[in-house]
């Protein structure tokens, strides 16, 4: 097995290729359209797992490890996509899952967890052990979370047939959990003092863990750019802003930043991240947005066709009966909009129970006979003429093209 991810970010410093998009999503049609998309610009997909989703016990998918790269690889099959070469990630790899626990056992469990991930093929290994777990701070210091994560490097080389085919991400400067900040707080980028500091505390770490291969094969260090959303507001990167990072990162070619929540934002943001040495670049709910937003396209226009009910009316239904996955994430007054159409796109835990609205849906569309100007209403054209080039039942198409055009700003050399 190859070190796809290397390559990648060597050309990225040298100032000779894109950033990689990371696909942060379980959705099958968002999956097929990062597949597809990375074919197009011939390079390999990054999709990705967080510890909440998918481990060894199954997670909120359902799915362990090795389920997730079946799946993966199912749907690859299915498109026709299985050449296009895929690197798979496990993110915030850690006790996160498990900080009501005792510290103890939530690494035990964290570490079985790790070895699942490897044992099952996954390469990019993101360890974030940032948060504490009972009885401790609710953030640990750079120093007791560097010695977690080298310990769960230990782990990973220790699991991994192919230790060389591991790559390492580092750090966390991200979001509460869901992706998503409150309307209204400021964005603050990494002070370069802090990410420099990080850096060292984990190299500390691995060498004193005996973890020094494990070191060499680090490849990103997150850090907050200065971009975020919020569920009905956006934190806009400012590409006039310097940049104060990049000498952190010192002359190592093949060391990188890795950012999370780039989702929404403009698309020349993500050429000067780039150029930032901004390496990775993670998205997941404006890629579900795009699939909600092409999905509503379509109630619409069969509500003019056939006089059917709105899909958004089973949707409200299935959020409100069960409001765990947004109550702590919407407040006041537009809870009802923001559950449909806030940035957080916390309606995504709600598509697995609504599948059998929305292949209704989907076959009426298909059945039917589709007036080009109600088409035109309710979807841009570009989403309509990539649509047309793809080998699917139109409203698959359709939705899998609106995703590719939300992703496509990903991809600044040739936007296909």
């Amino acid at each position: 097995m190859s070190d796809l991810l290397t390559p990648i970010i060597q050309a990225m410093r040298a100032g000779n290729g894109p950033a990689l998009p990371s696909v942060c999503s379980a959705h099958p049609d968002v999956i097929a359209a990062g597949l597809r998309q990375a074919a197009a610009h011939d390079m390999p997909a990054l999709i990705e797992a967080t510890s909440n989703q998918v481990n060894q016990f199954g997670g909120y998918t359902g799915m362990t490890p090795s389920d997730f790269i079946g799946f993966v690889k199912g749907i690859a099959k299915a498109h026709g996509l299985g050449h296009v070469p895929v690197i798979l990630g496990g993110d915030h790899l850690g006790p996160q899952a498990w900080r009501d626990r005792p510290a103890d056992e939530a690494m035990t469990l964290a570490a079985e967890m790790i070895r699942a991930y490897v044992a099952a093929g996954f390469t990019k290994i993101h360890l974030d052990c940032s948060e504490g777990c009972a009885g401790e701070p609710a953030q640990l210091g750079d120093d007791l979370a560097a010695a977690r994560a080298a310990q769960l490097a230990a782990v990973a080389e220790g699991a991994a047939t192919d230790p060389q085919a591991l790559t390492y991400i580092i750090g966390t400067e991200v979001p509460p959990p869901g992706g998503a900040r409150h309307d209204g707080e400021g964005i603050t980028p990494t002070p370069p003092e802090n990410a420099a500091a990080t850096l060292e505390a984990h190299r500390r770490a691995f060498e004193a863990e005996g973890a020094g291969a494990a070191w060499s094969r680090v490849r990103g260090l997150v850090v907050q750019p200065g971009l975020e959303f919020a569920p009905a507001s956006l934190f806009a990167f400012d590409r006039a802003q310097p940049d104060r990072l990049s000498p952190v990162l010192g002359d190592n070619p093949r060391l990188c930043f890795e950012a999370h929540s780039t989702d929404y934002q403009d698309a020349p943001v993500y050429a000067d991240l780039a150029r930032r040495n901004f390496g990775i670049l993670k998205v997941g709910p404006a890629l579900t947005f795009a699939w909600r937003e092409a999905l509503y396209a379509l109630s619409h226009i069969r509500h003019w066709l056939d006089g059917s009910p709105h899909i958004s009316g089973q949707m409200e239904a299935l959020m409100t009966e069960d409001p765990r996955h947004w109550q702590g994430h919407y407040h006041g007054d537009d809870t009802r909009l923001l559950r449909h159409f806030g940035y957080a796109d916390r309606i995504r835990y709600y598509w697995p129970k609504a599948q059998d609205a929305v292949e209704d849906l989907c076959q009426a569309i298909d059945r039917a006979d589709l007036p080009t100007p109600l088409m035109q209403q309710y979807l841009p054209q570009a989403t309509l003429d990539r649509a047309a080039g793809i080998d699917l039942p139109r409203s698959r198409a359709i939705l899998q093209s609106h995703v590719e055009e939300a992703l496509a700003d990903y991809y600044p050399e040739a936007r296909c």
